[in-house]
């Protein structure tokens, strides 16, 4: 499995030790501590979304998309780095903000504003650990998996997601699930909801159809194994034909 977001907040973490001691060999200690601070922020997240640890929940972000005061201050130089470049690769990548895949099911990134929201009030489904919830969209039915970029949700994550995401569309509500850029992340939820709704057979297709709606989608080793494992344990026979109602996946819940 690739380190991912691991190696590359490990680099930038490298990077930023480098400024430190450059400024500080110079006499410029004041100034150095900052890049000082950012790069033990920055190690601390490379720890903690590399594979092997996997916790997302370092960042504090609540069920509701929000973060803690404390979160926001000990975390800034990470949490407004990935801001700043997510702003920055959308303005150079001219993709779309969010793909219809399907009647009423949308993936795509982070909504930073109203105009990047799929129309007609949806239900948000959020896969970031990383971005926070606008306060424009606390209207909107909101479900949260905080989950690193280039990671995986958990494959109980992904079913409670599905779960939640089948009962607004019972309600004809739109679905919108987004992570950063919509590529990995979202994409292995949208796959499992596929195929609960009986849109796909299986995940493998839903990806497929996915990657005709959204070309730049790339899923990767952990999102695929997290939807094998969910499918093997978690999922009952889809509807076929792509029927509105929802399968048995969500009659444990269905009252809620």
């Amino acid at each position: 499995m690739g380190l991912g977001i691991s190696l590359l907040i490990g680099l930038k973490a490298v990077l930023l030790f480098l400024l430190f001691a450059f400024l500080s060999s110079f006499g410029f200690a004041l100034l150095a501590v900052p890049f000082l601070y950012a790069s033990l922020v920055s190690l601390l997240v490379a720890l903690a979304s590399h594979p092997s640890i996997n916790l997302p929940m370092l960042l504090a972000k609540n069920s509701d998309g929000s973060f803690p005061i404390w979160s926001i201050v000990l975390f800034s130089p990470y949490l407004y780095f990935v801001r700043v470049f997510s702003t920055l690769r959308r303005l150079f990548s001219g993709e779309a903000p969010y793909s219809e895949i399907s009647d009423g099911l949308y993936v795509g990134g982070w909504p930073s504003s109203p105009d990047r929201l799929p129309p007609g009030n949806p239900a948000i489904v959020d896969c970031t650990c990383e971005f926070p919830r606008r306060s424009e969209f606390l209207g909107h039915a909101y479900f949260c998996i905080p989950t690193w970029d280039t990671r995986a949700s958990q494959p109980h994550e992904i079913e409670s997601a599905v779960k939640w995401a089948c009962r607004k569309r019972e309600q004809n509500r739109p679905v919108f699930v987004h992570c950063a850029y919509g590529h990995g992340r979202s994409v292995a939820v949208m796959c499992a909801l596929l195929v609960a709704l009986g849109v796909v057979e299986d995940w493998k297709n839903a990806e497929k159809l996915i990657q005709e709606r959204r070309p730049y989608i790339r899923m990767n080793a952990l999102h695929r194994k997290a939807l094998e494992e969910w499918s093997k344990h978690r999922l009952s026979p889809p509807k076929k034909g792509g029927e509105s109602k929802i399968t048995s996946v969500i009659s444990s819940d269905a009252s809620q």
